[in-house]
């Protein structure tokens, strides 16, 4: 009996070593932490599988943004601050470092960075972090727990709303050793993600502050504890960043073989056509070309390209595909009815759109969870039934059908029976057309702004108007500059915009802030449609408890079929894929790309050899 139990015994150590994680009694420590515990690498990995470890550390990449920023501190939310952080390493990852980071081919395991492991509790009701020695800011003074909690603090109470949102489940830090910290979750919480919410959140330095006031904008940067930091900001125009020499996290697996750009500049273009005419003229190296015309049509002719000096590729994107879509502010009494908002999402044409103006490069989105298993497919089943029964007297009666499917026509720009079926949608709604106007019992005429700050998304919404005014409906496009538009939106001040969201692998606390109802009213929160249902709530807290996958999936379908069928938004398109150019002076793993991550441009080096061949033959 002795021996079994002394071979039990060891098993259970065998297994845990194996894991990486050790446990005590209702708690466990590990090197890593993921939704639901999937760990690819273990605690002894050397480096990440979808990088070169030689990799050589040396040269400039030079990106493009279409935007434009009148503010440093991405922290807060007052000001624009956009430099296209997830082409380079996610987020905020390559100027602000983390208790842990993430690996990108794994749908949301995170790994120990500043902190080299997690305790976590077996009920999930908290997480303690113990940090490693050497972590340090640009300045050279070390990364302690009191940065930690400062950074956790200052975020949820003057920080952009979005950090309050996706910490509301997390009670204030407790410093509980010279080296650890722990969260512990309100009571009744829904857990799950938010350890690794928690991990993901950048850490600032609290005596930075000392002097200088956190909520202001500035051309100041942050003092920043990532491989790289600003050394040049040239207001509304450029941003050069500059790889830290003998970087604290440089040998550990985390970081070995990524972030091998000695200078990382990231130059601004309002228009969009004038940064791809600067691009053949290599005024930068890189792009991901978001414009299927161009794509298609305008690098052909183009000498750089023809020469084989520019490279063109097509990166395949396992993650779950971001939700685009025209958004109704619900907020506006003309689009509170969920007739309305379906009649007049009947007049996008997304067939003729594809073929004519997107050389038929997309496919219509259909979820809010598209390119997964996570979104609603043919008829409820028994389990997602249970839950819709709870809300049908205040969900669409389509939510309880077939999923969602938008609308087709042939592709022909005939859309007369769409009309048709649009007119008499909106007369059921109590509007009328008199002399050409649709009109609502007061006969004032419905009318409806597009607010952009890219002018170049015109020529999509323009055959959208034409059909539009077909119906009677006064419709526009206002075109602002890009820091008033994103005001705006903070406001909610516009009739229909364009966004879209960027989703982890595992639905989660984000959730909140898109379709939460708390979210509606917050200035700044990203719930840009104003949803304030209290089933899609409930759905959002049972995608939250979820336990395992089957859970999820169950709640995720639900969600997806309540917002689909409600019609807040006009879904737009997708692909499962990336479509970059750049000029031949760079090196890339042999490794596939990681499907969680875009271009994976931290994992690129600049390649001595082909940028010497590629100046001689643009030199003669």
């Amino acid at each position: 009996m002795g021996g079994r139990i002394k071979t039990l015994f060891a098993g259970v150590l065998w297994l845990l070593a194996f894991s990486g994680q050790h446990a005590f009694a209702d708690q466990y420590t590990t090197h890593g932490l993921s939704s639901f515990g999937d760990l690819k690498y273990q605690k002894d990995f050397k480096n990440f599988d979808f990088v070169n470890p030689a990799a050589p550390k040396t040269g400039t990449i030079r990106i493009r943004n279409a935007d434009s920023f009148d503010s440093v501190n991405p922290f807060i939310l007052k000001g624009l601050y956009d430099v296209i952080n997830a082409d380079i390493g996610g987020d905020l990852s390559f100027n602000y470092a983390s208790l842990m980071t993430r690996a990108h081919d794994e749908p949301d395991a995170v790994y120990g960075l500043v902190a080299k492991e997690a305790v976590m509790d077996e009920a999930g009701q908290w997480v303690e972090f113990i940090l490693r020695k050497g972590p340090v800011f640009h300045d050279g003074s070390p990364i302690t727990p009191e940065d930690v909690a400062y950074s956790f603090n200052v975020l949820t109470k003057e920080g952009h709303p979005r950090y309050r949102l996706r910490f509301e489940d997390v009670l204030p830090p407790t410093i509980t050793g010279t080296n650890r910290i722990r969260f512990d979750f309100k009571e009744g919480a829904r857990t799950r993600g938010l350890a690794l919410q928690i991990a993901d959140m950048p850490i600032l330095s609290e005596a930075s502050f000392k002097d200088r006031v956190f909520k202001q904008t500035t051309m100041t940067p942050l003092l920043g504890s990532g491989p790289y930091k600003i050394t040049k900001v040239q207001p509304g125009r450029s941003v050069t960043y500059e790889r830290v020499k003998n970087h604290w996290a440089e040998k550990l697996p985390v970081h070995v073989g990524r972030y091998n750009f000695d200078r990382i500049k990231i130059d601004y273009y309002r228009d969009r056509t004038v940064a791809l005419e600067a691009f053949f003229a290599g005024e930068y190296d890189f792009r991901e070309e978001f414009t299927s015309r161009s794509w298609a049509a305008e690098y052909d002719g183009k000498p750089a390209y023809d020469k084989g000096y520019i490279i063109k590729d097509t990166l395949k994107d396992a993650a779950l595909t971001g939700y685009q879509a025209f958004f109704f502010n619900t907020r506006r009494d003309k689009f509170k009815d969920v007739r309305v908002r379906r009649a007049l999402g009947r007049m996008f044409d997304y067939e003729w759109t594809n073929k004519n103006l997107f050389y038929s490069s997309y496919e219509r989105l259909t979820s809010i969870f598209e390119n997964s298993d996570m979104s609603a497919a043919g008829l409820p089943s028994n389990s997602e039934l249970a839950f819709l029964d709870q809300w049908k007297d205040s969900i669409p009666a389509a939510a309880f059908e077939a999923a969602y499917a938008p609308p087709k026509t042939n592709g022909s720009g005939n859309v007369r029976k769409a009309i048709r079926l649009s007119l008499n949608e909106l007369k059921d709604a109590g509007w009328t057309v008199r002399h050409k106007k649709l009109v609502d019992q007061t006969d004032a005429q419905m009318k409806i702004e597009f607010l952009l700050y890219d002018k170049s998304f015109t020529r999509i919404i323009n055959p959208f108007i034409r059909n539009l005014e077909r119906i009677g409906v006064d419709a526009r496009i206002r075109i602002i500059d890009a820091a008033s538009w994103q005001n705006r939106i903070q406001d909610f001040d516009f009739d229909i915009t364009t966004r879209r969201f960027s989703q982890p692998a595992y639905p989660g606390i984000e959730l909140r802030n898109w379709w939460g109802t708390k979210s509606a009213d917050t200035v700044g929160g990203l719930n840009v449609a104003g949803v304030k249902s209290k089933a899609v709530d409930a759905a959002i807290e049972a995608i939250l408890k979820s336990k395992n996958r089957d859970e999820l999936k169950i709640a995720t379908r639900v969600l997806d079929r309540i917002i689909m069928t409600s019609h807040y938004t006009i879904p737009q398109w997708f692909k499962a894929s990336h479509f970059v150019a750049y000029w031949d002076k760079f090196g890339r793993p042999a490794a596939a790309k990681p499907g969680y991550d875009r271009a994976a441009l931290h994992s690129w080096w600049y390649d001595k050899e082909k940028a010497a061949k590629l100046s001689t033959a643009t030199s003669n």
